[in-house]
């Protein structure tokens, strides 16, 4: 093989990689906007998801203390400091918000029996507290996340003593 040839060659081999070195960059710009709503995505299902478990956290911890005795049961004002304590990480909470009359959180404590509407779980005397709280609003992607999120949750406990 003569130093033409071999010159030749790398020359061939050199052109065909030139040709197909744009190519990732041309991926990258197609992809980004997916990579960029993926990324968008996991962000909000996380503060999504730490809302729901605060949620249901906070809900458990004021049942808990409603449920402590019948004087207890129905007490919305002590509940909602409970609730408030469980919250304050969330990011539209802090320290601004002190009451549970109105979003972002709500707070009602009930003492429930059998015949309470509805009636409580076994139908013994029981504390029920719901809560509901207005996650902050976030970037929305069309048909898989809202931009904003209103969660309930509900818990009740059997009145002790």
């Amino acid at each position: 093989m003569s130093l033409m040839q071999s010159w030749s060659r790398i020359h061939a081999v050199q052109a065909a990689r030139d040709r197909r070195s744009g190519h990732s960059v041309l991926e990258v710009a197609l992809l980004s906007p997916w990579i960029f709503f993926l990324f968008i995505g996991a962000l909000d299902w996380g503060f999504f998801s730490y809302a729901l478990i605060s949620t249901q956290s906070a809900a458990r911890v004021a049942a808990l203390y409603t449920s402590s005795s019948n004087a207890n049961a129905a007490d919305q004002a002590t509940a909602c400091q409970y609730v408030l304590h469980e919250l304050r990480r969330l990011p539209n909470i802090g320290t601004a918000v002190q009451s549970c009359s109105g979003l972002p959180v709500i707070v009602t404590a009930q003492w429930v029996d059998q015949n309470s509407n509805p009636p409580s779980a076994d139908r013994a005397p029981a504390s029920r507290v719901t809560v509901t709280y207005q996650t902050v609003p976030l970037i929305p992607i069309p048909g898989l996340l809202p931009g904003q999120l209103t969660i309930t949750h509900s818990a009740e406990m059997r009145i002790r003593g």
